[in-house]
């Protein structure tokens, strides 16, 4: 682990998308929260989740590794809160209804 971590230092930033999508077991978590800890203080990252951060525990399967985890995220950070619907084309609509028209001026 300690080398991929060194490896993934040299990187200016990192993002993990979707970060509650994939349900993983308690070692995989622990990962996780590794590569969290030590990354917060060496470069810029951006996490985007579907879940607040009070419902991380889902994530985290322990509130005190939750908090621990959570606290070095929100220390020096900007957080953005999005609380509507819409954001991502969803996949399910056909194509047809992306088209553009173009304006005659």
């Amino acid at each position: 682990m300690g080398k991929l971590l060194k490896k993934l230092s040299r990187f200016n930033a990192m993002m993990i998308n979707d970060f509650d999508y994939v349900k993983q077991d308690r070692d995989a978590m622990e990962v996780l929260f590794t590569l969290l800890a030590h990354r917060c203080e060496r470069g810029g990252m951006l996490i985007t989740s579907n879940l607040p951060f009070s419902k991380w525990e889902v994530i985290f399967k322990n509130p005190m590794t939750t908090a621990a985890a959570i606290d070095p995220l929100v220390h020096h950070s900007i957080v953005l809160e999005l609380n509507a619907a819409g954001f991502e084309r969803p996949l399910t609509r056909s194509p047809s209804m992306w088209r553009t028209s173009e304006c005659s001026g």
